[in-house]
């Protein structure tokens, strides 16, 4: 067993867990926060995109343990209150979103993607960000409206 303390969502938390508990298992069934998916459990799908001081990194391949002491944020940390962040309200206002499995993946991925974009002065534009998204599967859409999402949020952000 190991005692884990880190910050998530602008709160600090601790448990003892089994050594070999995933992150996105704490999340989800220790603190409750469940809109952090499960999708394929191997790193392909991205439905469990979360950020790791201020990265996203897929929380099914990472063991809560190994980020003890350091600061998660998930989907529900995004939002100011009441005010969605400018990424959530872009998937809204241009439905980029079906049946919402991959959504907060794709959310929390698109946000380190121009956190990244605008950090290197690189131009995010639509090719670079369905290069960026390869790592994001959604089964209901063919990206368009997600596309559009993200390129609007980045103008917004």
């Amino acid at each position: 067993m190991a005692d884990v303390a880190m910050n998530v969502n602008g709160e600090a938390v601790r448990a003892e867990l089994p050594d070999n508990t995933l992150l996105v298992d704490f999340l989800r069934e220790t603190l409750g926060l469940t809109g952090t998916h499960v999708g394929c459990e191997t790193s392909q799908c991205g439905a469990c995109v979360v950020h790791l001081d201020g990265e996203a990194i897929k929380s099914c391949s990472v063991l809560a343990a190994s980020v003890a002491g350091r600061a998660v944020t998930t989907i529900e940390g995004l939002a100011d209150g009441d005010a969605l962040h400018p990424m959530q309200a872009a998937f809204n206002a241009h439905h980029g979103l079906q049946c919402g499995f991959c959504t907060p993946g794709m959310i929390m991925a698109g946000v380190d993607m121009v956190r990244r974009y605008r950090a290197s002065g690189e131009a995010l534009d639509e090719a670079a960000i369905r290069h960026e998204l390869e790592g994001n599967i959604c089964r209901c859409t063919g990206y368009h409206n997600i596309v559009r999402a993200i390129d609007a949020a980045a103008k917004a952000m």
